[in-house]
């Protein structure tokens, strides 16, 4: 998968990272983006932590037996226990999906999900979750399509490209107590 081009399946060519950086430039979103290592796990991208300030992220894409699919962003070091999320969003058993989904549905790799994927979302079939805490923890983290990038936004502009892209963010509130974050 990762030597062929990816192709999105409404057809077409996926979006990259300079036309999401654009479309952020369009919006007037605030953004900073910091080239790095690719980093495909929380746990690689934990090295980045020193260097690049605000809350960080884990992204998942998942989908129910009814073709439902979500993206769902909550803090990096969160625990999410998917018959929880299940419940949480009112949806059937939820599972991974394949590199191939990832490819035809988002237009990127293993290791790049992030709520600025659904930029490459033609079929307009993907929704979006966010962790209410996530949000709390300003700036946000996200690789842009891109996982040797990491991109910083603020929250109203995460939650201004979400909505200008027909794909208002659901809040999920995760059970338990949140990590403390400093000051």
């Amino acid at each position: 998968m990762n030597g062929t081009v990816l192709q999105l399946i409404g057809g077409g060519s996926p979006r990259g990272p300079a036309d999401l950086l654009r479309r952020l430039d369009e919006l007037g979103v605030a953004h900073d983006t910091m080239r790095h290592e690719p980093v495909f796990s929380v746990d690689e991208a934990l090295r980045l932590r020193g260097r690049i300030p605000g809350a960080h992220s884990k992204n998942l894409f998942v989908r129910d037996k009814k073709e439902r699919h979500w993206l769902v962003s909550c803090l990096a070091d969160r625990t999410v226990d998917l018959k929880w999320l299940a419940g949480e969003l009112g949806t059937g058993r939820l599972t991974f999906c394949s590199a191939r989904r990832l490819a035809g549905y988002l237009g990127i790799r293993p290791g790049s999900v992030s709520p600025f994927a659904i930029l490459n979302d033609v079929t307009g079939v993907v929704r979006v979750a966010l962790d209410a805490e996530l949000l709390d923890g300003e700036p946000l983290n996200f690789h842009p399509l891109d996982n040797s990038m990491t991109t910083t936004v603020s929250r109203a502009g995460l939650t201004r490209f979400l909505e200008s892209e027909a794909h208002p963010p659901r809040i999920v509130r995760f059970p338990g107590c949140g990590p403390v974050r400093p000051g």
